[in-house]
């Protein structure tokens, strides 16, 4: 399935704005020739917005949900995009995918919440595997810091998820993440993972760009730059499963020696 990752800040503060945006990269993945697009985290409202995260968030089904829904059915290509989605009083930093015929298929909420801005303005979520069946892939959902957490990416594996999709904000310092830690994550769980982030600054924020596609070798099959950019890549089943057969890390696991991974460690 070619996959295109849509690295972009967007319109931070204009919902409209953003989905003007999103349509606009559907339209040249398509042409391109992508089942799907992935939009970073948070790209529905913007990230650095404060208080008016809170003002634009949405439930799951709301209006922009129905709005993206006809941008996937219009250009024919399943969607993933980052939102703050509003839950009776709660909010929570999320990300939605929805197929090519308009389906919302998933629902994944942010399970490890980055720094004090986002404890201040989101709950975190609680179900850790979240996955769709797309085009004969497993897909998984993740966000941005959740992807730096080993634990969740293998939790994923077991599960059998074959695309790790993950709307992020990645921050200066932090571009080793994308640069390392990411390809390793693909390689070591043996999946792809589509990492999708914003770009340039917004608030105190400088996002670090470097979206990538990293195959279960650790290769990248795209790598964007630090600036705005549509960037596409291919994720082969065939590839997958014969990397899978040749790597033993899943079936060498021996589960029984892992139960201090659940314990928090010893501050003394």
């Amino acid at each position: 399935m070619r996959t295109a990752l849509l690295q972009s800040s967007g319109r931070p503060g204009s919902v409209v704005g953003n989905l003007k945006v999103l349509d606009e990269a559907a339209g040249r993945a398509a042409a391109a020739g992508a089942g799907l697009l992935i939009a970073p985290e948070l790209f529905l409202t913007g990230y650095a917005i404060g208080a008016d995260v809170h003002r634009l968030a949405e439930p799951a089904d709301g209006d922009s949900a129905d709005e993206i829904a006809e941008i996937a059915g219009r250009h024919g290509l399943a969607v993933v995009y980052g939102y703050p989605e509003r839950a009776s009083d709660l909010v929570f930093n999320s990300a939605q995918l929805i197929s090519a015929d308009g389906t919302r298929l998933a629902n994944y909420r942010k399970t490890h919440l980055f720094g004090c801005f986002e404890q201040e303005w989101f709950t975190p979520g609680d179900e850790p595997v979240v996955q769709a069946e797309l085009d004969g892939l497993r897909v998984g959902l993740m966000i941005c810091y959740d992807v730096e957490f080993p634990e969740n990416v293998r939790a994923h594996a077991l599960a059998g998820t074959d695309l790790l999709v993950v709307p992020t904000a990645q921050m200066h310092p932090f571009q080793f993440v994308a640069e390392s830690v990411v390809p390793v994550r693909a390689f070591e769980n043996q999946l792809y993972v589509a990492y999708v982030n914003r770009v340039g600054t917004e608030g105190e924020f400088e996002f670090v760009g470097l979206s990538t596609l990293a195959g279960p070798d650790g290769g990248a099959r795209a790598r964007a730059g630090r600036t705005e950019e549509l960037v596409l890549g291919d994720v082969d089943p065939v590839f997958l499963a014969a990397s899978r057969e040749a790597n033993p890390y899943l079936k060498d696991r021996r589960p029984g020696l892992y139960g201090a991974l659940g314990r928090h460690p010893r501050t003394t």
